[in-house]
């Protein structure tokens, strides 16, 4: 008997508040709350409430033959817990039919498995711990953010205790094979794969209402009829999309809501598949094979890699600086500061930053609040830049100073001109670096008078955003000449105009 499998990503990102609003060297509290609880209430009344409603009513109709999967971050439960209590209440209801499973993955929905397996590891387990204490379920099954994977994550979440990981069916990794089966990791075998049908999955998340497409309407029928073309030695169809294709990306009046009503009946009655869960797969099915991921893959974009994320420089000078200061951050006992520590980890911050506008361009600006990635990426950095002064004083406190050193640059983090962005390209490095003197504001650290006790030398951070004048828009890049050329030019004319004045 063939399997069919159903997994629901569940996250909510706590968004930002915009730099342009509010003095963060005053407010520490860097997250908008009202922007979160505006976007969970409508999202609520959209996508969760009714689909969730729609499940438990297809699983009582089909006395358990239907089964789901639900992967939901520690910060959508964070604002379900704040903000949709009721929506908390739905998933319970569903979480006592004993017909659906809570897979384990990042508390943040973080990179954190990329450069750092003792974050990757407390995510992991706080994320599990929240399940269980929710909706009584021990995680058994592990996906990680946008079922990012490579054969080193792969042994870090066999270490951690997983024996069964879901991730993405990428061409480039299985090359003439096909994602419908079971495999395991080629160098941890202990370690069972269930991959990822992303054309199946996409034609529902993504292509679903997309008039232009050849396949447009998508009914139940059809889809099934899909279905059964597969193969009959393959054995597992793994679809996996976001929760928000129900209602929010894929509005009701596009049909999602009765093309899912009518899909289970269809499958059951036409079909040689049945429903099942992660772990039921993993149980029944036989290995049919081995694959070694070297590099990361993803689930996202058409190269189904990281660069989404950490694609270009700003995304990487962001991610950097962020990471730089865990090994502090641990250090501290404050309960706001660890707090802020894990949203400011959430890897929707990076995507916002991405410059692909080519074939993807189009998904990237859909899930993008921000004008620009450069706006993005300057709104993440103050608020970064502020929360190290903050890491930095507890520092100091711990190891007995009355004062931190000061670093006037890292003071506040300018709001971009056009000069400084006028060589930012999608793959080009941001100007950054400053050599500007020091403003009266902020005095120069070689004046101060020298305590007692010298504190050591502070490193400054790799990238600095330059102190400039704000601008209103960052919509028009203003080409400028290089500015050694222009200095030298300054130069000759004073050169000339001190000939003309001898003379």
């Amino acid at each position: 008997m063939k399997k069919i499998c159903f997994y629901f990503q569940v996250h909510q990102p706590m968004r930002l508040k915009s730099y342009r609003f509010f003095d963060i060297s005053k407010d520490h509290n860097y997250f908008d709350e009202e922007a979160n609880r505006r976007i969970m209430r409508k999202v609520a009344d959209k996508c969760y409430l009714p689909m969730n409603q729609l499940l438990l009513d297809l699983i009582y109709e089909f006395k358990g033959e239907f089964k789901v999967s639900f992967s939901i971050s520690g910060t959508a439960l964070d604002q379900f817990e704040m903000y949709a209590q009721d929506v908390l209440d739905s998933f319970k209801r569903l979480a006592d039919t004993g017909c659906v499973e809570f897979l384990a993955e990042t508390y943040a929905h973080s990179l954190s498995a990329l450069v750092s397996p003792e974050e990757f590891k407390n995510q992991v387990e706080r994320q599990a711990k929240k399940i269980e204490s929710l909706f009584g379920q021990k995680p058994k099954v592990f996906r990680n953010t946008e079922l990012i994977y490579s054969n080193h994550i792969g042994w870090l979440v066999n270490q951690m205790g997983y024996k069964t990981m879901v991730t993405e069916g990428a061409d480039k990794v299985l090359e003439w094979r096909s994602p419908n089966y079971l495999y395991q990791n080629q160098h941890v075998p202990e370690l069972k794969l269930l991959l990822k049908n992303y054309k199946l999955s996409d034609d529902l998340a993504f292509r679903f209402s997309q008039s232009s497409w050849g396949e447009w309407p998508l009914t139940a029928d059809k889809y099934v009829d899909w279905l059964n073309s597969i193969s009959w030695t393959e054995e597992i169809v793994n679809l996996f999309m976001d929760y928000e294709t129900f209602g929010e990306h894929q509005w009701v009046e596009t049909g999602i809501f009765d093309f899912m009503y009518h899909l289970p009946r269809l499958v059951l009655e036409r079909s040689e598949f049945r429903f099942c869960t992660p772990s039921e797969a993993s149980e029944q099915l036989q290995v049919r094979g081995s694959i070694s991921v070297d590099n990361p893959i993803s689930w996202a974009d058409e190269e189904r890699d990281l660069s989404a994320w950490l694609g270009n420089h700003i995304q990487d000078d962001a991610f950097e600086s962020l990471y730089r200061l865990e090994s502090k951050v641990k250090r501290i006992n404050d309960k706001q500061l660890q707090q802020d520590w894990l949203y400011l980890q959430t890897s929707d911050h990076f995507y916002y930053m991405c410059t692909k506008f080519f074939a993807d361009g189009d998904v990237h600006k859909y899930f993008n609040h921000y004008n620009t990635p450069y706006e993005a990426f300057i709104n993440y950095m103050n608020v970064l830049t502020d929360f190290e002064e903050r890491v930095n004083k507890h520092i100091a406190q711990l190891d007995g100073r009355t004062k931190v050193q000061a670093v006037p640059e890292l003071k506040k983090i300018a709001k971009p001109t056009a000069k400084s962005l006028a060589k930012v390209a999608p793959k080009a490095k941001i100007a950054v670096k400053s050599k500007a003197k020091p403003t009266a504001k902020a005095k120069p650290a070689a004046k101060a008078k020298p305590t007692a006790k010298p504190l050591a030398k502070k490193k400054l951070p790799a990238k600095v955003v330059a102190k400039a004048k704000p601008v209103a828009k960052l919509k028009k890049v203003v080409k400028v000449k290089p500015v050694a050329k222009v200095v030298a030019k300054s130069k000759t004319v004073a050169k000339k105009a001190a000939v003309k004045k001898k003379k």
